[in-house]
């Protein structure tokens, strides 16, 4: 298990600029590794770098933090693959990225109609919230 802690986070290190670590470049190390993106998150924090850059635009990004906003208009099939993805009232971040790629939308769409429909989303595959 050393010999595979020590190739993840020489992977994360070769990645992070000013002890940052982006969102796309933990997911693009996890299928390198062939390993959950969770354990990418867990290292990260490990090794005290910070996620940013969520690809749903919910954190890492300046200076507001996050940049999602609510969209104009929301479409019925959307608001219906959202609605029948809740938990609790809220989407998980992984079904998010599924309703993105099923309806073929950006997955920052997927945010900003969430916005709209005063929806959380809650559990990212990193472990970030």
């Amino acid at each position: 298990m050393p010999e595979k802690s020590s190739l993840l986070d020489k992977e994360i290190l070769n990645r992070v600029t000013d002890n940052e670590l982006s969102c796309s470049a933990a997911f693009e190390i996890a299928g390198k590794l062939h390993i959950p993106v969770s354990d990418i998150g867990a290292a990260a924090d490990r090794l005290k770098v910070r996620l940013v850059k969520c690809q749903l635009g919910l954190f890492g990004y300046k200076p507001d933090k996050k940049i999602v906003k609510a969209a104009e208009t929301v479409s019925s099939e959307l608001k219906a693959a959202i609605s029948n993805s809740l938990e609790d009232g809220k989407l998980s971040c992984i079904k998010a990225w599924e309703i993105a790629s099923k309806l073929k939308v950006e997955r920052f769409f997927v945010s900003c109609a969430c916005e709209t429909l005063k929806i959380k989303i809650r559990e990212c595959q990193l472990g970030a919230f």
